[in-house]
């Protein structure tokens, strides 16, 4: 069967820095992986990449079997114009760090927004749906709720259905967690956890290694724009075979 994810090469830079540096890396369908590694190690900008909010400058993406961000004519490549990198980019969701819900809309239109205006759903239906998923997150008593009436838990649940609204094959979480208190990290959590218990195929860049512990199929750790290592959790978070990774889990485990 055919990867969800293949990255092969994958090359970007901002000036001088290399933030990714040839990262390669498979995906399979209904894998969890989890991406660790030190601030500014390319991890955030490899999943922009996959869901092409930044373009690539060498190699090449494919989700779904499909070539992300071109089409190939013979040896030639030749970018996507906006409207079919905006389908394109339908296979899959994102979880942002920061929430980005719309602050005028409630907590339901949040969700029904682009089932309605992006695929063109009957309002009905998307209502119902979301109603499910608000059921799913835990939240169904928030329908009329706005952001600013929700805890930052909260509202990173209702960014989590609105993306699942969009019924992505894919669901990429860019460090979903950090910016919550702590105590409202386990309700999120949660949620991730049923997902993977689902079958969802998830990429989450994570500070959360416990989560990665538990519920990745397989732990990916990055440096300076490139994967140094990758395995099962039980093997690359407790026996590592590169000293970069033993340095980095020393620095961050209890």
């Amino acid at each position: 069967m055919t990867p969800m994810i293949i990255a092969l090469d994958v090359r970007k830079t901002y000036g001088p820095l290399k933030a990714l540096d040839g990262v390669s890396l498979e995906v399979a369908r209904g894998e969890v992986v989890c991406v660790i590694g030190p601030s500014g190690s390319g991890k955030s900008t490899f999943l922009r990449c996959i869901n092409q909010l930044e373009r690539i400058d060498g190699g090449a993406i494919w989700v779904n079997g499909e070539l992300v961000g071109y089409r190939k004519d013979g040896d030639r490549l030749f970018p996507l114009n906006d409207r079919e990198v905006a389908r394109q980019r339908l296979a899959s969701g994102m979880v942002f760090q920061r929430f980005n819900l719309f602050a005028h809309m409630t907590a339901l239109q949040n969700i029904i927004e682009g089932p309605v205006t992006v695929m063109k759903r009957p309002r009905a239906e998307a209502v119902s749906e979301a109603m499910a998923l608000l059921e799913r997150v835990g939240l169904s008593d928030k329908r009329d709720s706005y952001p600013a009436e929700l805890s930052g838990g909260q509202q990173q649940r209702i960014a989590i259905a609105r993306a699942l609204a969009m019924r992505p094959e894919l669901l990429l979480f860019d460090e979903p967690t950090s910016a919550l208190d702590p105590e409202l990290v386990s309700d999120v959590l949660a949620v991730m956890r049923d997902l993977a218990q689902g079958g969802m195929t998830m990429v989450v860049v994570t500070h959360e290694l416990g989560f990665a512990r538990e519920v990745a199929s397989r732990v990916v750790f990055m440096d300076r724009g490139r994967v140094v290592e990758q395995g099962p959790p039980a093997t690359l978070l407790s026996n590592p075979s590169h000293t970069r990774t033993r340095d980095f889990l020393a620095a961050v485990l209890p």
